[in-house]
C-alpha cells in the first residue's frame, strides 16, 4: 500500500459526477450543436460529413493533428464497415477519443499510488491568470480531507499578490504555509520550505513558482535551480512537476504547454476553468499531442471542485 491510495475509489461520488456534468455543460452544448449541423440531411458518414466533422472538432479546440487522427481511424471503420449511419457517428466518436485518452494516459488515477515518498514534493508550474493559485489551495483541501498534512511554499517571490494569495488559501484551508518577503529567492524558499517539511514529518510538499513565461533559458534556470536546491533536502525531489492550463484559452493552451514542457520536466496537467468555456476539448488535444498524463481537471469554482481526470467518466459526461 502506498501513502497516497486515498485516489484508489471505486466509483465518483454522485456529487462529483453532477459537478462535472455541470462543468462541461457549455462545451457539450457547442460540440453537439455543431455536429448536428455537420450531419444534417445526411443518413450515412460520406465524405461530407467528415470533412464537416473534422471542422467541428478543430473548431471545439481538439487541434488539427488529433483531429486528423481521429478522423483517420472513424474513416477506417467506415471503410471497414461499408455502411454507418449518422446515427452511429456518435457512438463511434465517443469510442474512438477514449481510446486515444486511453492510449495518451498510460496511469488511471482512480488507482494510482503515489509510493512511499514522504514528503511528496509537487512544484506547480504555469503563466499568471491560469488558475495556479487556485488550484494549489483545491489541492492542498484535497490532500487535507483524505488526512494528509500538507504544506504550501510560497516560491513565487515576483509578486507581492502571489505571496498574498498563497497565504489566503493557507488560512482557508488550514495548511502551513512557509514564505519570505518579496523579492527572495525562491529557491532558498523551496528549500526552507522542504527543510520544514522534513522537520515536521508533513506528507506533501505542493511549491508554487512565478509564472512567467519568459526566454526558455531563463525559465529553464531559474526552475533548474529551484529542483537542484530541493534535491539537497529530498532526493529525486520534486516528485511532480505539475503544470497548470487554463483549460478557456484553447489554442494558447497548447503554446503554454509547449513552452514549459521544453524548460522542464512536467510529468502531470491540470487543466482549469473548464466550466466557463466551450473549449474542453483541449483536454483530448493536449493529452495526444504531449503524451502527459491530463491528472487534474477544474469544473466549477467551489473547493471541491478540482476532480481527478478519469478519461472514462469525462468522455461518458461529455457524450451524455
Amino acid at each position: 500500500m502506498g501513502l497516497f491510495d486515498f485516489f484508489k475509489k471505486k466509483e465518483t461520488a454522485p456529487e462529483a459526477q453532477e459537478a462535472l456534468d455541470k462543468g462541461l455543460e457549455k462545451t457539450k452544448e457547442g460540440f453537439f450543436s455543431k455536429l448536428t449541423k455537420a450531419v444534417a440531411g445526411k443518413s450515412t458518414v460520406d465524405d461530407d460529413v467528415l470533412d464537416n466533422l473534422e471542422e467541428v472538432l478543430v473548431t471545439s479546440d481538439v487541434g488539427v493533428s488529433t483531429t486528423l487522427k481521429i478522423i483517420e481511424r472513424i474513416q477506417e471503420r467506415v471503410a471497414k464497415d461499408k455502411y454507418l449511419s449518422t446515427s452511429e457517428l456518435n457512438h463511434l466518436l465517443r469510442d474512438e477519443i477514449q481510446l486515444l485518452l486511453a492510449e495518451n494516459n498510460s496511469n488511471d488515477f482512480r488507482n494510482f499510488e503515489y509510493g512511499d515518498h514522504k514528503p511528496y514534493v509537487i512544484m506547480v508550474v504555469g503563466v499568471n491568470g491560469v488558475g495556479k493559485t487556485t488550484t494549489i489551495g483545491k489541492l492542498a483541501h484535497k490532500l487535507k480531507k483524505e488526512g494528509l498534512s500538507v504544506v504550501l511554499g510560497a516560491a513565487d517571490t515576483f509578486r507581492a499578490a502571489a505571496v498574498d494569495q498563497i497565504k489566503l488559501w493557507g488560512e482557508r484551508v488550514g495548511v502551513r504555509v512557509v514564505a519570505q518577503a518579496m523579492g527572495s529567492d525562491p529557491a532558498s524558499v523551496a528549500f526552507d520550505t522542504l527543510q520544514s517539511a522534513v522537520a515536521n514529518k508533513e506528507d506533501v510538499v505542493i511549491i508554487d513558482t512565478a509564472g512567467r513565461l519568459h526566454n526558455k533559458v531563463g525559465l529553464m534556470n531559474e526552475l533548474g535551480k529551484i529542483k537542484n536546491v530541493m534535491q539537497k533536502v529530498v532526493p529525486n525531489a520534486p516528485h511532480e512537476i505539475l503544470l497548470v492550463l487554463d483549460g478557456s484559452t484553447g489554442q494558447n493552451a497548447f503554446e503554454q504547454c509547449k513552452q514549459f514542457t521544453e524548460a522542464t520536466d512536467v510529468n502531470a496537467l491540470a487543466i482549469t476553468k473548464l466550466d466557463g468555456t466551450a473549449k474542453g476539448g483541449v483536454v483530448i488535444g493536449i493529452s495526444d499531442q504531449f503524451k502527459i498524463p491530463v491528472k487534474y481537471i477544474g469544473v466549477g469554482e467551489k473547493m471541491d471542485d478540482l476532480q481527478l481526470f478519469d478519461k472514462k467518466e469525462f468522455v461518458s459526461s461529455l457524450f451524455k
